[in-house]
């Protein structure tokens, strides 16, 4: 192969690899995070009977995460019960409920805006399902705003993980959201997850578009 074949077989390649890429417009797709609920296998034993293990209602856009079929009643102070409340899994090591503001009113509760699992010194609640009930010390929170990007998206959006940003999302209650923690994993699907009061807020759906402000 001489020096002209070689360079046309490279650029070939390059192009074809450059076409299977999604184009990159800036864009973050936005998800809306109802109330769930992340439970351990014991805690789960103790709701749904012994044996018992999480089974898939539908997948979620992150790798690996879903919806399961299986909900549970959230009790707190106020005694006035939410109902229905969907575990999400895998299983994971500690039980965690994430709620909005407004879920935490209705039960009585003040938990603090926290990242996914930094549950120490939260308030405890309680959850009632089908055989049992666990009651939780602690492990209820706001889950904070917070953006998901594998390394390539960071590099491309010049962010890293655990910083903060400013992210924008057009529409007739049009918001800045301060305060938005950068999450960068390998596995991760780019999206940006706002909890219902925060989506309501600015009068958006699953699906909506959001793009940095400030970096």
């Amino acid at each position: 192969m001489d020096e002209h074949e070689l360079i046309a077989k490279v650029t070939e390649r390059v192009i074809a690899a450059l076409k299977q890429r999604q184009p990159f417009d800036g864009l973050i797709p936005v998800g809306i995070s109802v109330r769930h609920v992340h439970i351990t296998p014991a805690d789960l034993e103790q709701l749904y009977g012994p044996g018992a293990q999480l089974t898939k209602l539908r997948d979620l856009r992150q790798p690996g995460e879903f919806a399961a079929n299986q909900t549970v009643t959230l009790i707190g102070p106020r005694m006035r019960p939410i109902e229905n409340v969907r575990i999400l899994g895998p299983a994971r090591s500690h039980t965690q409920v994430e709620i909005s503001r407004t879920d935490a009113i209705v039960l009585g509760l003040n938990p603090p805006v926290r990242p996914s699992g930094k549950i120490a010194g939260t308030p405890g609640i309680t959850l009632v399902g089908p055989a049992g009930v666990v009651t939780l010390k602690e492990g209820v929170i706001c889950a904070n705003r917070h953006i998901h990007l594998n390394e390539a998206d960071a590099a491309r959006f010049g962010v890293k993980p655990d910083q903060e940003v400013e992210v924008e999302v057009e529409g007739d209650k049009a918001l800045i959201f301060e305060h938005v923690q950068i999450r960068v994993g390998p596995k991760f699907v780019l999206e940006m997850h706002l909890d219902t009061d925060d989506a309501n807020a600015a009068g958006i759906n699953c699906g909506a578009k959001a793009w940095l402000r400030k970096r």
